[in-house]
């Protein structure tokens, strides 16, 4: 509780400020999780689209906070590079196109 003290703001604050940093994972995630179910061919055995936008999610949250942890600011473009970087890797393997 401290640290909600420090920051002089409170917790609906707190939580608005967290999905405005999020926004864009979770944006480029939808999309490439549902454009995956347009342009790639069906094979068996692939996960479900909402499975792939939470991994997908995961992947861009990760990449943007450690953008956030190199640079010490957000916003930045190579930040946003690697948020699509992370995310078109983590298709890559959910679609599992090493198989061909």
């Amino acid at each position: 509780m401290r640290f909600l003290k420090c920051l002089n703001m409170g917790p609906l604050d707190i939580a608005i400020h967290l999905l405005s940093f999020f926004a864009p994972a979770l944006a480029v995630a939808a999309l490439v999780a549902l454009a995956a179910r347009i342009f790639m061919p069906r094979r068996a055995g692939l996960l479900a689209w909402w499975v792939q936008f939470a991994l997908n999610s995961i992947a861009g949250m990760a990449a943007l906070g450690a953008g956030l942890w190199h640079y010490g600011v957000d916003g930045k473009m190579a930040t946003y590079a690697a948020l699509v970087g992370a995310v078109a890797a983590c298709q890559w393997v959910c679609s599992r196109s090493w198989q061909g």
